[in-house]
């Protein structure tokens, strides 16, 4: 029988998140996207309450939430700000890699005493300026030297990469054989030669910085080669099936945000001597929101359910990430129109909620890619 309940630990996580989200989030969110800080106050209180770094094992110190209870979670934070709560889960994203693949040692550094207990932050950096969507086209190039790998090249759009201590890296170890020659490295900042960029300046989404990362005979221990030379793209294709939950359930909690904000001003707004939300052309806008989002959320939870089941969720986890990107623009640009010239400003929210709402349909896969990765899925 199918339970569209939640049981008492997601309600108590849904809740938590919702409140932080409420308290922390949403009154800074603003001060945040205009300053170009970085949001390092709310991070802070985020880790003591344990909102972050959500998915690393209770055996290194963790939370050990399921991908389900990351979507959760996701969805409360983005409602306060998507450029924060981008910020706040870039651990979770570079930890996968070495949660799927990493060996004792790995997790026990890196999750346990980087994350855990020192607190610091971590890059996922598989993007490079000629290699977007083309995840086997990345041109960074790994090379066996004895015990040690000596890796060149550069990485683009690195969420984290201005203040992240270390890198999860993907580089080829046999640039002959395509996808099959991808591996993954651990790099820490300071290491001769590993530099990274200024924070690009981007549409929105600003509390999260955005960089490039430049590596230059950088000397890496082969003790730091996550899983085996070639793992590197079955690595990032199941992280994939496990951050595009994530990513439509952010989207989600945007879109919601957007409803919510459009709501409330249609109720207060009047023209011609009532509520402009009794105007059918104003209302319908509204109903086709709520009827979206909650069809998006719905795909959210079931590509999640699948894979925190062992089951495949390529197809499921494209059709979320791809719908909720969608109805995310939409929702947020309608919100626009309902606020007409008002919405236009920067005085309102729904301004803000529009510009950080496109790079859902761009970043962990395009909304093209995932259309060719259902219909490969579809046709197969």
């Amino acid at each position: 029988m199918l339970d569209f309940e939640f049981n008492d630990e997601q309600r108590m996580l849904r809740d938590l998140a919702r409140q932080f989200a409420e308290k922390e989030i949403k009154p800074q969110a603003e001060h945040f996207d205009t300053s170009g800080e970085y949001p390092w106050p709310i991070l802070k209180k985020a880790s003591q309450l344990g909102l972050m770094n959500l998915n690393i094992p209770e055996e290194y110190g963790g939370p050990g939430l399921d991908v389900l209870g990351e979507c959760i979670v996701n969805e409360e934070l983005a409602w306060g700000c998507s450029g924060v709560q981008t910020a706040m889960m870039l651990n979770s994203l570079a930890s996968w890699p070495i949660i799927l693949g990493g060996n004792e040692a790995q997790k026990s550094k890196y999750l346990g005493q980087w994350l855990m207990n020192e607190g610091k932050m971590s890059a996922y950096g598989l993007t490079e300026p000629n290699a977007g969507s083309d995840v086997a086209g990345i041109k960074t190039t790994a090379v066996k030297q004895g015990d040690r790998y000596i890796l060149n090249g550069s990485k683009t759009w690195i969420t984290n990469a201005p203040i992240a201590d270390y890198f999860v890296i993907f580089a080829k170890t046999d640039p002959s054989a395509r996808h099959r020659g991808m591996s993954v490295f651990i790099l820490e900042r300071g290491w001769k030669g590993l530099s990274t960029g200024k924070p690009i300046h981007k549409m929105g989404q600003h509390a999260a910085w955005t960089g490039e990362v430049f590596m230059e005979d950088v000397e890496v221990p082969e003790e730091n080669l996550v899983g085996r030379e070639g793992d590197g793209f079955m690595i990032a294709m199941k992280v994939f099936d496990r951050s595009r939950p994530s990513v439509g359930a952010a989207a989600t909690g945007v879109a919601r945000r957007a409803m919510e904000e459009a709501i409330r001003y249609a109720n207060e707004r009047h023209a011609f001597g009532r509520p402009i939300g009794h105007n059918q052309a104003v209302a319908f806008m509204i109903a086709d929101m709520a009827m979206t989002i909650e069809a998006a959320r719905l795909l959210v939870y079931k590509s999640a359910w699948l894979i925190d089941h062992g089951r495949p969720n390529v197809k499921e986890a494209a059709y979320a990430k791809a719908f909720a990107a969608d109805v995310v623009m939409k929702s947020t640009t309608d919100a626009v129109q309902v606020f007409g010239g008002y919405g236009y400003s920067a005085e309102y929210p729904v301004e803000k909620l529009m510009r950080d709402a496109k790079i859902y349909q761009i970043y962990e896969g395009t909304s093209q890619i995932q259309r060719v990765i259902i219909s490969r899925e579809l046709l197969k």
